[in-house]
């Protein structure tokens, strides 16, 4: 199967998209306990969702690098997602997608929000061809995910363990069993052009 080089793969409904974060006990704990984000959470800090579970996997190293031994799965509402997206810079300048350096700057220092696309990982977590998409919230953006998109958190920490087990084990088909089901997100087309996905 042919995939494109930049596109976005995810576990999501009609209304909502799950998306990835890592934190230590200290934030997962309360968040977890209030179904929100709370502090010691900081709103003013860029926070990064990813809707791939297995880039979230080699970000944090299948829950075992320090601060991020929790791993999250966010639930939040696609209509919140997309004006994310919507309203994103690419983290890099692209000259099939903007029209000089200068305006890409602009755009990178006036968006709430910064896409960029990093290569997806195998199941052993090695680079693969084609990009996996992060996001990166700041200023408005983070409070609207917090207030307004997010409907519900849960921990996947045991499942990721458990899935890094079975590969220790040697017995990568019941790793590759456990994988929350991603398939192709079908971005407004408006918005595939802006950030360059196939």
């Amino acid at each position: 199967m042919n995939i494109p080089l930049r596109q976005v793969r995810a576990h999501f409904t009609e209304s909502t998209i799950t998306v990835y974060q890592a934190y230590s006990s200290v934030i997962a704990r309360p968040a977890l306990a209030a179904g929100r984000f709370v502090a010691p959470f900081k709103r003013e800090r860029m926070t990064w969702i990813k809707p791939s579970f297995l880039w979230m996997m080699y970000r944090c190293g299948w829950a075992t690098k320090p601060g991020q031994e929790h791993v999250l799965a966010v639930e939040i509402r696609r209509d919140g997602f997309e004006w994310a997206l919507a309203n994103a810079a690419l983290s890099h300048f692209d000259r099939k997608l903007h029209p000089d350096s200068v305006a890409w700057a602009r755009q990178v220092k006036t968006a709430p929000v910064r896409v960029q696309w990093d290569p997806e990982r195998s199941l052993r977590l090695a680079p693969l061809p084609h990009r996996s998409l992060q996001v990166g919230l700041s200023g408005e953006a983070v409070d609207r995910y917090v207030d307004d998109w997010l409907v519900g958190i849960s921990d996947v920490t045991a499942l990721a363990r458990t899935i890094h087990s079975r590969l220790t084990d040697g017995n990568a088909r019941a790793a590759a069993d456990l994988l929350p089901a991603e398939t192709v997100y079908p971005l407004p087309p408006e918005v595939a052009t802006r950030l360059g996905a196939g």
